[in-house]
């Protein structure tokens, strides 16, 4: 499977993003700068974390008009897989190619530790394989991490089983205090109607190593690769 990770000025978990999909995963990996018109023929977009020009009008807000995004929003309304992670979830969102917007964390500050994240579905490529009553320990480090929907907007991507991850503790249990920022039902993960492009909050490719003694998100790789191979 041929992969794109974009590099936005600010990224800076593309290089994390890569090095998982190629030397863990064993994928071929093609680096698209922000400026590029050509997705160089990859089956998944990957928009990686960072601070995308500085997040200085609002988180993503800016890289969604960048050059690449003309691409990339064309690639995913054909049907092409995308995923965004972190900063790259507040672009979709800014794109308008997942449903709703990233706020502010709930404590006004910088939030970085790891979480425990509960699969809401097996009806996506990101989490067919997972098991939905395991809770994942997976990294977050974001400022702006809130995730925020109207009620319609919300009863729509229940109805159409859209929201992929919530925040839960180590059982597995979604719960107020396990919600680490906010976010509305403790939504950590969406994806779209068509089910092709994917939006999640926590960061995977920092639980993907053995050699960070945490691979709990592997299996969000794994995941993509046997489904999208299938």
């Amino acid at each position: 499977m041929k992969f794109g990770v974009v590099t936005f000025p600010g990224s800076n978990c593309d290089q994390d993003m890569i090095d998982v999909l190629s030397n863990i995963m064993g994928q071929q990996v093609e680096n698209l700068w922000h400026k590029n018109h050509d997705l160089k023929g990859v089956d998944m977009v990957i928009l990686p974390g960072g601070f995308s020009y500085g997040d200085y009008l609002r988180s993503g807000a800016i890289a969604r008009f960048s050059p690449v995004m003309q691409e990339v929003i064309a690639f995913a309304k054909r049907g092409g897989y995308v995923m965004g992670i972190c900063n790259g979830f507040q672009i979709l969102t800014e794109a308008g190619l997942v449903p709703g917007a990233l706020l502010h964390n709930r404590n006004r500050k910088f939030i970085c530790k790891n979480i425990y994240l509960k699969p809401e579905t097996n009806y996506s490529l990101v989490s067919a394989e997972l098991d939905l009553n395991k809770a994942l320990k997976i990294p977050i480090a974001h400022g702006e991490g809130n995730y925020f929907a109207k009620p319609e907007e919300l009863q729509a991507m229940k109805d159409q089983d859209q929201i992929l991850f919530r925040y839960c503790d180590e059982n597995a249990q979604v719960t107020e205090a396990a919600n680490p920022n906010g976010s509305i039902d403790n939504i950590a993960g969406v994806c779209n109607e068509g089910r092709n492009v994917f939006g999640m909050m926590p960061h995977p490719e920092r639980a993907a190593d053995s050699v960070l003694a945490n691979q709990d998100g592997l299996g969000i790789f794994e995941s993509i690769l046997k489904m999208a191979l299938a």
